[in-house]
């Protein structure tokens, strides 16, 4: 024993002056969004970070909110880490699993070895949404890939007032209300400075990465109403004279070259003068709530910065501001105010939209804004989020590093692709990109650094081609020029029509220079499919509705039967029973404790869509809510004290063969139950279509924004020992679930 020496390992040490990395991504936001990349919304401390660094004019992403972020996170093509497509659904094909795969370490699994604390807040969105229950597996997320803290949301969007929150592993309430101010974007805010204070206290000799990712500016689009109302007469000239405005601005910017052209409005898009004030009125207020959101963004960015300043962490702190993809077209042409009701063959016309005007932006909304303005926010770009022509996947990237970057206010115009994000990182601060992660061999790092350019304006661009693809849609840029097929969803590959554009010379992708040069062209598109059979492409595949359908066929498709036992916490939408396109029957096991007995039995949803069953002065209560619209049945009787099943029988009494907007999927009627026995029935043609709800399920309570007409979370107050939900043969339609699923991707 007394040649015995204790042993304690050498924790991992950064590097001699490591700076802090803080991570600001946006979602959804368009290439001309910020103020310093032309728009007049207000954004004044990203403009002031630009000042103090350098803002790139060439950066692209993926087109897409969990492929971006597989390739941010990995320093490779999202393809090739096994997220080609989006995280709510798994294919079977290697590039299309929805879940970074292990060989594909994370930018903080490769810091932590080097002596990183690593902090995760906000949006994750690449790991499969049946694997985000109480019950995991957690293996993909964040605490699992490289991160030491995480408080934010799984999936692609979530409600800004009733959000569904995890902390670490774990699904949480929610800390506040729309009443009593809550606001997501702020609770961000305040975790991320707290978590940033508390390293402070135990490691402040060790560097951190910050990881923040904002639900702004993904619908649904809320934010103060003050804020939103402050915009309307900014935006009340219209989509068009806007993007006129924007482009000046970028001009006189130098964002874009002087000779760029404005592209004609895309496919669908109205002149603003053809519509009248009422519309003009709508659409205003529409995109007012996006501006609003972003402006309320950058106020809470504020509070953080002011953080970095006061605690003398700014100057040595690495921060990068970006977008995940261009502005999303999922509004439609008219906008949204709930999205829910459409989603589930429940109409909302002009009128109705017209008279919930004052609601835009608030707690019972979805709001989205029209193509118009999404146009506008990707200026001087043609499409949208989704698409891999400009407006898909040119984005802003803002850089700043006080202490290691001596370039302050400047632009740089050379490509970068978000997959380049990870290794420039690593250069800048001499890490080799690791040949193991937790014992798994890696595979090697795709994308290309652009350091150099960080400190020289005159610096090359990457000397490798980039692929682009997005349900069927592709491009490929190389040396200045790019390729790239808008592809008709349904229709054969081979009959898609190449564009060929020379981006150092057209910035907008205005002049089709594919007749002129067709050999380029040709090789273009061969290189395309080398890249694609490189990078776990393959097959294309545009069914992106199938897909869907496919995909809850093979999770849930033979669950017939869940039972919530009492004590049961927040089951997320895609965890919770699925009740789509179905019969089913809900029976809660109760003690009634009163004659006067209140309380939620079952609640999924929120105020825009969802399901309640529940107790309300001693009767049982059923609350079907489509978009806003209810369908209420309460029971003929009251229930005596005593032990009862409380219960709600869905019977679908017509199934139309092609579902359509505002008749529905058929007749249903809803039958209320106690103790087996009938106890009133309702029949509506609003049923559950396309989705619930994007918010989860509770049991004995209604924990978020609520269902029905009662005062969250009015917790029930006699006894609950369970709740059991039967379901029969379920027949999804697989168009009219991809269509839900993509908005709110």
């Amino acid at each position: 024993m007394e040649d015995y020496k204790p042993f304690w390992p050498e924790p991992p040490k950064a590097p001699e002056g490591a700076p802090n990395i803080l991570v600001i991504l946006f979602d959804d936001v368009g290439f001309s969004d910020f103020g310093c990349y032309g728009s007049p919304i207000k954004t004044p401390t990203i403009d002031k970070l630009a000042e103090k660094g350098v803002r790139y004019t060439g950066f692209h992403t993926t087109a897409m909110c969990s492929t971006t972020r597989a390739a941010l996170l990995t320093g490779r093509n999202h393809h090739s880490v096994g997220v080609g497509c989006l995280a709510n659904f798994d294919s079977g094909y290697p590039g299309y699993r929805g879940k970074i795969a292990k060989t594909a370490g994370t930018l903080a699994e490769m810091l932590r070895p080097n002596g990183y604390r690593n902090y995760m807040i906000g949006k994750w969105h690449v790991n499969p949404l049946h694997e985000s229950g109480p019950t995991g597996p957690f293996d993909g997320w964040p605490l699992s890939r490289g991160f030491d803290r995480f408080y934010g949301f799984l999936d692609a969007e979530t409600d800004q007032y009733a959000p569904e929150l995890v902390r670490d592993n774990t699904h949480i309430d929610i800390p506040g209300t729309y009443e009593s101010g809550y606001h997501l974007t702020e609770d961000l805010v305040d975790q991320s400075i707290r978590m940033l204070a508390e390293h402070q206290v135990g490691a402040e000799k060790t560097p951190w990465l910050l990881w923040c990712a904002f639900g702004a500016c993904h619908a649904p689009h809320q934010a103060p109403k003050d804020i939103i109302k402050s915009y309307d007469s900014m935006f009340e000239g219209g989509w068009d004279k806007e993007r006129a405005r924007r482009l000046a601005r970028q001009k006189e910017l130098g964002i874009v070259p002087e000779n760029t052209q404005m592209p004609p409005r895309n496919d669908g898009v109205k002149a603003w003068d053809e519509f009248g004030p009422d519309e003009h009125r709508l659409y205003t207020r529409l995109q007012s709530a996006y501006a609003g959101m972003l402006d309320h963004t950058d106020q809470h960015i504020t509070r953080l910065i002011d953080f970095l300043e006061e605690s003398g962490q700014m100057d040595n702190t690495l921060i990068l501001v970006l977008s995940d993809n261009g502005a999303s077209q999922e509004g439609g042409r008219n906008g949204l105010i709930n999205a829910m009701g459409p989603f589930n063959l429940r109409p909302e016309p002009m009128a109705e939209k017209l008279a919930r005007i004052e609601d835009i932006g608030g707690p019972d909304t979805h709001t989205n804004f029209p193509h118009g303005w999404a146009m506008a926010a990707n200026t001087p770009l043609k499409r949208y989020k989704q698409n891999t022509h400009g407006g898909g996947i040119r984005d802003p990237l803002i850089i700043s590093w006080p202490k290691g970057i001596p370039a302050r206010g400047e632009l740089r115009h050379q490509f970068a692709h978000c997959s380049d994000v990870v290794p420039t990182l690593l250069e800048l601060l001499d890490i080799e990109p690791p040949k193991e992660v937790n014992g798994i061999a890696q595979q090697p790092i795709e994308g290309q650094s652009f350091k150099e350019s960080l400190f020289n304006p005159d610096a090359p661009s990457r000397d490798k081609p980039q692929y682009f693809e997005m349900f069927g849609h592709r491009g490929i840029w190389q040396n200045g020029w790019k390729a790239v097929a808008f592809h008709p969803m349904g229709t054969p590959f081979e009959n898609d029509t190449w564009e060929l554009y020379n981006l150092d010379e057209d910035f907008s992708e205005s002049r089709d220079l594919a007749k002129e040069q067709p050999e380029r062209l040709e090789k273009m598109i061969a290189s395309w499919w080398e890249e694609a059979e490189k990078n776990q492409v393959l097959p294309l595949d545009d069914r992106f509705a199938p897909r869907f359908a496919e995909n809850a066929e093979r999770l849930q498709g033979d669950r017939n039967i869940a039972i919530f036992h009492r004590g049961v916490g927040h089951i997320p939408s895609d965890v919770a029973p699925d009740l789509r396109s179905r019969d089913y029957r809900i029976e809660a096991d109760a003690d009634i404790l009163n004659e006067k007995s209140n309380g939620v039995l079952i609640a999924h949803g929120d105020t825009t869509s969802g399901y309640s069953l529940y107790m309300k002065d001693g009767h049982l209560v059923h609350d079907l809510n489509i978009g806003g619209e209810h369908v209420v049945i309460q029971s003929d009787r009251k229930v005596s004290k005593g032990r009862h099943l409380l219960g709600l029988r869905v019977d679908r009494l017509t199934k139309e063969e092609k579902p359509r907007m505002g008749t529905g999927m058929g007749r249903s009627r809803y039958t209320l139950t106690i103790d087996g026995e009938d106890a009133g029935s309702v029949e509506s043609h609003l049923g559950f279509f396309m989705l619930i709800s994007w918010s989860g399920l509770d049991i004995g309570r209604d924990r978020g924004n609520p269902v029905g007409d009662y005062n969250s979370p009015f917790e029930f107050n006699g006894f609950l020992r369970k709740v059991t939900v039967h379901m029969g043969t379920q027949t999804l339609d697989g168009e009219g679930v991809g269509k839900a699923e993509m908005a709110r991707e």
